[in-house]
């Protein structure tokens, strides 16, 4: 009998045929749901150890499915690996870094999903604001954020000089090739 649940969730067959066939074979047991609803009820029912969750999802949002996890406590420390083929409507909706679970990019090999599986484990451990420490865990978020953007603000003023200076070679190179 297995003694660990996973629960795929994607609208895809061949997503979730090719994800239960690259997990090691072991002692669990993998769950399918091909809708947010179906998932979430899924998740609801048989409580899971782990969650692999599309983000695009017909009836209801992958998107909705990981707000109703993270709004309750009991559902929240289950590891948590979305998926998805386009990165940048995942980081839209929710912002980098992810701090409770794990984001891997569809398509993927089979060791970048055991290691998006092992950092879900170990992210779903991390502890929580509670309700009477979230502001001030708001402002540390708001603080870090601001370290974050001005980091990247950084490299990309880097990068406009690196093409600048690229530029200028490239603009002296045509004067000396026109004379």
């Amino acid at each position: 009998m297995a003694t660990h649940k996973i629960l795929v969730i994607d609208d895809s067959r061949v997503i979730r045929m090719r994800v239960r066939d690259m997990l090691p074979q072991g002692n669990f047991e993998v769950l399918e749901a091909k809708d947010g609803v179906e998932g979430l009820n899924a998740i609801r029912e048989q409580r899971p150890n782990l969650i692999m969750l599309d983000f695009l999802l017909p009836r209801m949002s992958g998107w909705e499915v990981f707000q109703e996890v993270q709004a309750q406590p009991d559902l929240q420390r289950i590891p948590l690996v979305l998926m998805s083929g386009r990165k940048e409507e995942v980081t839209e909706k929710i912002t980098e870094p992810f701090e409770y679970f794990e984001f891997i990019q569809k398509p993927f090999e089979q060791k970048e999903l055991i290691e998006a599986i092992k950092s879900a484990m170990t992210k779903a451990r991390k502890p929580r604001p509670t309700a009477a420490a979230a502001p001030s865990a708001a402002s540390a978020g708001s603080s870090q954020d601001v370290q974050v953007l001005q980091a990247k603000v950084a490299k990309l003023e880097a990068e406009v000089a690196q093409l600048k200076g690229q530029l200028a070679k490239i603009l002296a190179f045509i004067k000396q090739k026109l004379r």
